[in-house]
């Protein structure tokens, strides 16, 4: 199973994330399903910036007048003011207009055209979309595609947790970040899972 063998890797070559591993305990991080590339960026979108509760309600209005799962032909169809009565800002809006466009214009990759790409590649394609930086497409390559190695150095839970499982006097910077974090390839996604919980952790 790949969680056992990265926790092994992980423990092996950094002992002071084994620590960490040890305190925070089994890893039980979990991908969420993506009925398409079009719906989980849209979802990404409209969550930037608000607090859990607001975005899953805003969004929910939203599915509930274009379709569950989000379909680009579909959002085409409504008019600006249908989606903006939602709770989305105009630079969602915006967003969520160019995103739409991209995927009509068949600017995007498919479902299953991004099993096969480089992560760096899709990290390229999906910020090309308006509002889509690289902490979006890191998050979609984690959470959605459930991809191994992913480092998102420019986070500020990874940071902190970082400088707290290793005793740091400062926040990492991204550099700092990306060189320290080169040993726990392949599975870089499971050392940032780790880091972030870090900071659920009672104060030691």
């Amino acid at each position: 199973m790949i969680h056992t063998k990265a926790i092994k890797h992980l423990c092996k070559v950094d002992p002071a994330l084994a620590k960490v591993i040890k305190r925070v305990g089994p890893y039980t991080g979990k991908r969420r399903p993506m009925p398409n590339l079009f719906h989980a960026l849209c979802q990404a979108i409209s969550y930037q910036q608000l607090s859990g509760k607001a975005a899953e309600t805003i969004f929910g209005r939203f599915m509930k007048l274009a379709g569950d799962p989000l379909e680009a032909s579909l959002v085409a169809q409504l008019s600006d003011e249908q989606i903006r009565a939602c709770g989305l800002s105009r630079p969602k809006l915006a967003a969520i207009r160019d995103l739409q466009a991209k995927t009509l214009a068949g600017e995007l990759p498919h479902h299953d055209e991004l099993h096969a790409m480089p992560d760096e590649l899709i990290i390229e394609r999906l910020t090309a979309v308006r509002g889509i930086g690289r902490w979006t497409a890191e998050m979609i390559l984690m959470f959605r595609l459930g991809r191994p190695d992913v480092l998102p150095v420019n986070d500020l839970g990874i940071q902190k947790g970082f400088k707290l499982a290793f005793g740091k006097r400062k926040l990492p910077s991204p550099e700092m970040l990306a060189r320290e974090g080169k040993k726990w390839a392949p599975y870089r996604s499971y050392a940032s899972w780790y880091l972030w919980r870090v900071l659920e952790l009672p104060v030691a």
